[in-house]
C-alpha cells in the first residue's frame, strides 16, 4: 500500500467535467470524496451521468477537465501499463450484465479468473466458494440464455466479486429485475460492503437508496444536487 492509499480516500474527484460529442455536459464540476469501506448509492434519472462517472473510476474514459483518483493512482495520467492493475482491484457489475454467450456461468467466472493470472488449481475453488456465496452454484452449468434475468445479475455480480475487488462499482444492478430479485442483490451488495469491500452503486430508484440509510449523491444533468447520509 503506497502512502496515498493510506492517508486518502478511495475515490476523490475534483472539478470533473466531461463532454460528449464535444458539446453535451455528460458531468459538469463534480467534487466528492469516498472512504474505504464505505456504501455510497449515486442516484439519478437516466441521463443524470451516472454511467459516466462510473466509466471514469474504472479508466474506460477520461475526463474533460478536473482531477480523479482511485486506489491510489492518478487517474488522468495513470501509465498504461497500470490500467489492468487498477481493473485487477476493481470489480464492475453492469446493468446488461455483458456475459459472455457461448460460456457457462462458471466459464464466465473462470475466464475473469484465468485473465487476473490465477493458479489454474485455485480456480475451482475460487469459483465454488464465490457463487455459493452469492447463491447461484446451482446454476454454474448454464449457459446465460437459460438464466432468468435475476440469475443473470447473479452471474455478473459473482464474475465481478470472484477476483475479490477493494472496490466494487455496480451500474442499476436492479434496474432490469423483479422487486423481490432486486431485494436479493440490495443483500448481497451489502453483504459484500459488510465484509470490507467499498461498493458504489448507481441506481434511478430513490426508493432503494432512501431505504438503505446509506449516503446518497443524487445527480440531476450531470450535476450533484444533493450530497447526504
Amino acid at each position: 500500500m503506497n502512502e496515498f492509499e493510506s492517508t486518502s480516500p478511495i475515490v476523490e474527484l475534483t472539478g470533473v467535467s466531461k463532454l460528449y460529442q464535444h458539446s453535451w455536459p455528460a458531468l459538469t464540476d463534480i467534487s466528492m470524496q469516498i472512504e474505504k469501506g464505505d456504501f455510497v448509492f449515486i442516484l439519478g434519472a437516466t441521463g443524470a451521468g451516472k454511467t459516466t462517472l462510473l466509466r471514469l473510476l474504472y479508466r474506460a474514459d477520461l475526463p474533460d477537465s478536473g482531477e480523479i483518483r482511485a486506489l491510489g493512482y492518478d487517474l488522468n495520467h495513470i501509465a498504461r501499463k497500470d490500467i489492468s492493475s487498477l481493473r485487477k482491484r476493481i470489480g464492475v457489475i453492469f446493468q446488461d450484465f455483458k456475459l459472455l454467450a457461448e460460456r457457462t456461468a462458471y466459464e464466465n467466472l473462470e475466464f475473469v479468473l484465468r485473465s487476473i493470472g490465477m493458479k489454474s488449481d485455485l480456480i475451482p475453488v475460487k469459483i465454488q466458494e464465490t457463487m455459493t456465496q452469492i447463491g447461484i452454484l446451482h446454476r454454474k452449468d448454464a449457459y446465460p440464455h437459460e438464466l432468468s434475468g435475476g440469475e443473470q445479475q447473479k452471474i455478473s455480480i459473482a464474475r465481478a466479486l470472484v477476483k475479490e475487488p477493494e472496490l466494487l462499482l455496480a451500474d442499476e444492478p436492479t434496474g432490469n429485475i423483479d422487486p423481490k430479485g432486486s431485494a436479493d442483490i440490495l443483500n448481497i451488495l451489502k453483504d459484500v460492503n459488510y465484509q470490507g469491500t467499498t461498493v458504489i452503486m448507481c441506481t434511478h430508484d430513490a426508493e432503494i437508496a432512501m431505504g438503505s440509510r446509506r449516503r446518497c449523491i443524487t445527480l440531476d444533468a450531470g450535476r450533484i444536487v444533493r450530497d447526504a447520509d
